[in-house]
């Protein structure tokens, strides 16, 4: 399958998950039982404490670890089986590209990812992270420098966009206006978007969805409408982080001290970054 760039005609991609269970090569459980459905043009904010399993659902989307077959389904598609073209992820070993903290110009990266031919859009996202094209790239900050990332991983057209902590060295202002920009695609674009993270900044209201993920379950999902969080409240804190603080707050009483805790039922995370992803074994359903 090849999910184009797409034609204002062209519906956003759906994403559904079907009774979606992971285990890792060590037996070790990342995922149990995960269903959601996430309409056309949503914006999804993936919520849970580290380890809950947010970076493991967001790899079997993106078709880094194989996903048991008809459980995954984006735009009515089993992507394994067709194909992935047109999602993009950004995640943690995206911004660890050692390219990227070398002696190189900004225009020959951008230019590298089609920023020749995607001129207009490239011209966008400069500005709106306010990247200057004269940065040497092994002479910037981390944050500058992910700027220069989040304008390469976007530069090409998505329809669906994964997002797993991209955003955690950017300042407040290039933060809202890097949202800003993803809510704009997804109103005026065939797009779709899932965004894990732990900063709520500026989200109070950008995402259409949520779901909160606590080792390796769904606890929560739906519609923003469903969980009341419009406002402010006197804390100073939005009703979202309000809302996102409590459900930590339970996770963390249901599953104890880490010491205390069994065995069963554990996620890691921490198998996220160790590679090898070609020598998973697809679970025949």
């Amino acid at each position: 399958m090849t999910i184009s760039n797409g034609s204002p005609e062209e519906q956003a991609p759906s994403i559904e998950v079907n009774n979606l269970s992971y285990a890792f090569p060590d037996g070790s459980s990342g995922l149990q039982n995960v269903s959601l459905s996430l309409p056309p043009s949503s914006r999804t904010l993936l919520i849970g404490a580290n380890g809950a399993g947010k970076t493991t659902l967001l790899r079997l989307l993106s078709g880094k670890r194989m996903a048991p077959t008809r459980t995954i389904s984006i735009a009515g598609i089993d992507p394994f089986t067709s194909g992935l073209e047109g999602v993009t992820y950004l995640g943690l070993e995206w911004v660890l590209n050692p390219i990227v903290r070398t002696d190189i110009d900004v225009p020959t990266l951008l230019s590298s990812v089609g920023g020749d031919y995607y001129t207009e859009r490239r011209d966008e996202l400069v500005q709106i992270l306010d990247i200057d094209t004269a940065w040497r790239m092994h002479a910037v900050s981390d944050g500058e420098r992910r700027r220069v990332q989040l304008a390469m991983g976007l530069l090409r057209p998505w329809r669906v966009l994964l997002l797993d902590e991209i955003t955690v060295d950017l300042d407040l202002l290039s933060r809202s206006n890097f949202l800003a920009f993803l809510k704009r695609e997804t109103e005026t674009r065939a797009c779709t978007i899932v965004y894990a993270t732990h900063i709520l900044d500026n989200l109070a209201g950008w995402p259409s969805h949520l779901v909160h993920m606590h080792m390796g379950k769904l606890k929560e999902w739906g519609n923003v409408e469903k969980f009341d969080i419009g406002g402010m409240k006197k804390s100073g804190n939005s009703q979202l982080g309000e809302l996102v603080l409590t459900w930590l707050k339970d996770d963390l009483r249901e599953r104890g001290p880490r010491g205390g805790r069994s065995g069963e039922g554990k996620t890691y995370e921490s198998h996220e970054g160790k590679g090898g992803y070609g020598n998973e074994k697809r679970i025949q359903g």
